[in-house]
């Protein structure tokens, strides 16, 4: 149950940050409404995890290092922003760390 609610910590804090692209600087009502939501949800979500026992380390890890990565192909999938190779190495550096933490604390 932990693990489902950091996918939904995930999930919505990847939709306030998209949504904060459409906000215009937050001077659209809907997409900054959108945007506030999303990033509070996350850290309830989060909170909610993190009660369930998941470890601090690997709950923040996993759900910042798949924000990012999602984030980042979502705005080169569907806003055409650029993504170097540079940045999808980085990108996989970042998903080889959250992997190492899991595997770390799986050992521990």
């Amino acid at each position: 149950m932990a693990y489902l609610f950091l996918l939904g910590a995930i999930v919505t804090e990847v939709t306030g940050t998209v949504a904060t692209r459409f906000s215009d600087g937050f001077t659209k009502l809907v997409p900054s409404a959108v945007a506030v939501l999303g990033v509070v949800g996350a850290y309830v979500l989060l909170s909610f995890a993190l009660k369930r026992g998941l470890n601090l380390g690997v709950a923040y890890g996993t759900w910042a290092a798949a924000g990012v990565a999602l984030v980042a192909v979502i705005g080169a999938t569907a806003f055409d922003d650029k993504l170097t190779i540079v940045q999808a190495g980085g990108l996989v550096l970042v998903v080889g760390g959250v992997l190492a933490l899991e595997l770390g604390a799986a050992a521990a």
